[in-house]
């Protein structure tokens, strides 16, 4: 049995955040992480760029929360985008902002940024204090008397702390670690947890019945398109004042849909599917072109040219977008211009179901903000605090998730330190 400080359960963005916030203030900290070393989530977002936070202004990046954004708001003013901006700065990570306002180091890299931080978080700056690393120590549970219980390649290992910061992560991603398996723990404590689901994931599409197919796409379409982007597209679903367009790309996959795009609608459709049992996403195939030009073009005579050749010279609408009208719409619609026309501008995909949340980008769900106090501190457990994607908030990609994770962090931090000095 070891008695402790401070403990620090999960060695991603929220909890290296709150050994910062506490290392600083003189906190003697322990951080404890199942994986031989800790960011390896944080690394693997790097891997194709760094998207550290988002540019845009603080209402509308707030707002990018949904129904937890009330919540968030006092966290993200603690921390926010332009804070995670200069804390980079001051590891001697320069940032630039891309043409999509997301955020990015100079170099796009993860593991400089990852390395300057660790090497503070070891060596302070004097009156800090230096944080101890536990590698391979799998957290397990608590004892009967609160006591922390880790699994360790010793054998079993507790750990008695004054508080503690559990920041375990979702279950996106398990092999790196975030496996999700602290919910059943945290509820047998008494703790509210909210099942975790997949967020900004993939979905498997319902089969078309043109090709006589129960689910996915036909194998012609899955063989020769899965893992190709639809490029220049709009996608919408109905909602009670209409449907609202967003632009960008989603990709293929052999069971169905995929990409930034779809990530950005990902809530929405898994919560229209929960309600209804299939969500059917609208795709534009062409959003530059008005409905009126798309109806003239379609029914402009094509004389001996295929359907093919002609809706490719008159609006440059070929492979992956020309093989999903092929995909999804029967023979006679295709050679029927009055029906044809308002399809390319609006066509119906159905979805089945979203893919598996180890698939995901990140994890929904997690523990219930009324079980917390405004400090993160959970109400059935005094001295445990809760950060990062183990709360139940929910975030579009773009440097959203990645901020929350990293204000989280220091707000859980902040709130410990003034537990820790409050009067005997």
């Amino acid at each position: 049995m070891s008695d402790i400080d401070v403990a620090i359960v999960g060695g991603g963005p929220a909890g290296l955040m709150a050994a910062e916030v506490l290392s600083r203030a003189g906190v003697a900290v322990d951080l404890f992480d199942a994986m031989p070393s800790v960011g390896r989530k944080f690394l693997l977002a790097g891997k194709g760029g760094l998207n550290l936070t988002h540019a845009e202004d603080f209402e509308p990046f707030v707002s990018r929360f949904g129904t937890r954004a009330s919540v968030l708001r006092p966290m993200l003013e603690h921390l926010g985008p332009q804070a995670v901006r200069d804390w980079a700065a001051s590891l001697g990570i320069a940032t630039f902002v891309g043409s999509s306002r997301r955020v990015f180091p100079t170099d796009m890299k993860a593991a400089p940024l990852l390395r300057a931080w660790l090497h503070r978080l070891r060596h302070p700056a004097p009156g800090g204090a230096p944080v101890r690393f536990h590698m391979r120590h799998r957290w397990i549970g608590f004892a009967p008397d609160g006591v922390l219980r880790f699994a360790t390649p010793e054998g079993e290992a507790s750990v008695r702390p004054r508080a503690t910061v559990l920041a375990l992560g979702g279950a996106s991603w398990p092999r790196l670690g975030s496996d999700g398996a602290w919910v059943p723990r945290l509820r047998d404590a008494g703790i509210d947890v909210t099942a975790l689901e997949p967020s900004n994931c993939g979905f498997d599409i319902a089969g078309s019945p043109v090709h006589g197919v129960a689910e996915g796409w036909s194998a012609l379409f899955s063989q020769r398109w899965a893992g190709q982007p639809f490029k220049t597209v709009a996608l919408a679903l109905d909602e009670p004042t209409g449907r609202h367009w967003h632009r960008g790309e989603f990709v293929a996959t052999a069971t169905g849909i995929e990409g930034s795009l779809v990530y950005a609608l990902s809530g929405a459709l898994r919560e229209r599917i929960a309600r209804e049992g299939i969500a059917t996403l609208w795709v534009d195939l062409l959003p530059d072109h008005s409905a009126e030009r798309v109806r003239a073009e379609v029914a402009h005579p094509r004389g001996s040219r295929s359907l093919s050749s002609h809706l490719k010279g008159r609006l440059g609408l070929d492979g992956i977008r020309l093989a999903l009208l092929h995909e999804c719409l029967d023979r006679d619609t295709l050679h029927d211009p009055v029906r044809l026309a308002p399809a390319i501008k609006a066509l119906p995909l159905r979805l089945l179901r979203a893919r598996p949340v180890a698939e995901a980008i990140s994890s929904a769900g997690g523990v219930r903000f009324e079980a917390l106090d405004e400090r993160l501190m959970a109400r059935a457990r005094p001295g445990l605090f809760v950060a990062g994607e183990m709360l139940d908030w929910d975030a579009p990609t773009g440097g959203y998730l990645l901020t929350a994770s990293l204000a989280s962090g220091a707000w859980a931090a902040d709130g410990l330190g003034r537990w820790l000095r409050r009067p005997a």
